[in-house]
């Protein structure tokens, strides 16, 4: 029996080091795994390390049940956009546009012509402090919460009972389609609503939605997809593709809900993708720079991996891997970190312990698919002939 099914577990942006181009990126010396588990020494993680983490992170060698290595991102840019675009086979060669000052002028008078409301803050900023910053004049005129990162975002910060979700996905929609568009196509515009006070505290619900760009081409997941088989996204992959290639999107609250919700689709029976993304590692944690938050995320991954394997399938392949950095104990700023990704591979036709070394690029993932599932191969280079038995 051959690989009919890969099920791809997005560890959101759990790097593993940084990469050799990453002081232009302002990150020399970042390295989420190595870190997160330097500051929370007493954390184990004893699925992952029999998987092969440890020669992911130390190039330790080890009896490992998986194959182990690292990836090297070609985009330009550390974000899910295009960490994600290249495991498909898109290669970012120009960045997206930032906004460190703010958004122009030309940009947010556009804005606020078609949508009626005036912006309130227009500047990079942490999504809870100007949340916080805002919310009185935010209550007091109805007008949305607008701001940006260091990342190619557009977000939309609004109260449910001040902008009910209908208008705030509306105002996203004119500023996907309308507004950020040429040269001010942002990768993504985001949908940020919130509830709570400034007494009791306020929380980012789970009914944020991403309005990303297409890719520019076909990926991998296109190419399997019009072979007639499945290609599911589970959590924000949907957001991430624009919802191009998929064929089943399932929304998820939480890094949990999201690693229970790929062990029921790993126990159906069908050939294809399993496409997971665990976000709360980036937004939750990640940004906030909160490393026992981040440990004990990777704890709650590593308790659900024997679930994982106990359901896969003897045809089913297990990649796990992540799009970017975001190194929670990093002190120069609060962004994403231009890391290496981890590579863990593992399922019955794998072999174990191949050490697999620093690979040239993360669409090395989407060459492997079109190998398994005999498509075009879109960029990147397969491994799968170094770790198939």
């Amino acid at each position: 029996m051959e690989i009919k099914r890969v099920i791809i577990l997005v560890l959101d942006s759990v790097g593993a080091g940084e990469a050799e181009d990453a002081i232009e990126y302002g990150d020399w010396g970042a390295n989420t795994i190595l870190h997160t588990l330097q500051y929370n020494p007493d954390l184990r993680l004893p699925n992952l390390e029999r998987l092969g983490l440890r020669g992911v992170v130390f190039n330790e060698n080890g009896n490992y049940i998986a194959s182990y290595g690292r990836l090297r991102e070609n985009s330009k840019g550390k974000d899910s956009i295009s960490g994600h675009w290249e495991m498909a086979g898109v290669i970012l060669k120009k960045a997206f546009p930032t906004y460190p000052n703010g958004f122009p002028k030309e940009v947010i008078d556009k804005f606020e012509k078609l949508t009626g409301k005036k912006v309130l803050g227009n500047k990079p900023a942490s999504g809870t402090e100007i949340i916080k910053e805002y919310y009185e004049e935010h209550k007091k005129t109805g007008n949305p919460i607008v701001y940006t990162s260091a990342d190619s975002v557009f977000q939309i910060a609004a109260h449910k009972d001040v902008i009910p979700l209908d208008e705030l996905y509306k105002m996203c929609e004119i500023a996907r389609y309308e507004v950020c568009v040429g040269e001010h196509e942002v990768a993504r515009v985001i949908a940020r609503p919130f509830i709570g006070t400034p007494e009791t505290g306020f929380i980012r619900t789970s009914e944020r939605r991403d309005y990303a760009v297409k890719p520019p081409h076909k990926t991998v997941l296109d190419l399997i997809k019009e072979k007639g088989l499945n290609v599911v996204g589970i959590g924000k992959i949907h957001d991430l593709f624009a919802g191009v290639g998929l064929t089943e999107s399932i929304h998820t609250e939480n890094n949990i809900d999201g690693l229970e919700k790929t062990i029921l689709e790993v126990s159906k029976d069908y050939e294809g993708i399993i496409f997971t993304n665990l976000v709360e590692f980036d937004a939750n944690w990640g940004h906030r720079r909160d490393f026992k938050a981040y440990g004990n995320g990777l704890k709650d991954v590593d308790n659900m991996i024997p679930a994982i394997l106990e359901k896969m399938k003897p045809y089913d392949m297990l990649i796990i891997t992540a799009d970017h950095g975001c190194d929670p104990t990093f002190k120069a700023h609060t962004d994403h970190t231009r890391e290496f990704t981890p590579l863990i591979v593992y399922g019955d036709h794998v072999k174990p312990n191949v050490n697999l070394g620093l690979r040239q690029s993360i669409a090395d993932i989407s060459a492997t698919l079109s190998q398994i599932f005999n498509v075009e191969r879109i960029n990147g280079s397969s491994f799968l002939d170094l770790i198939y038995k």
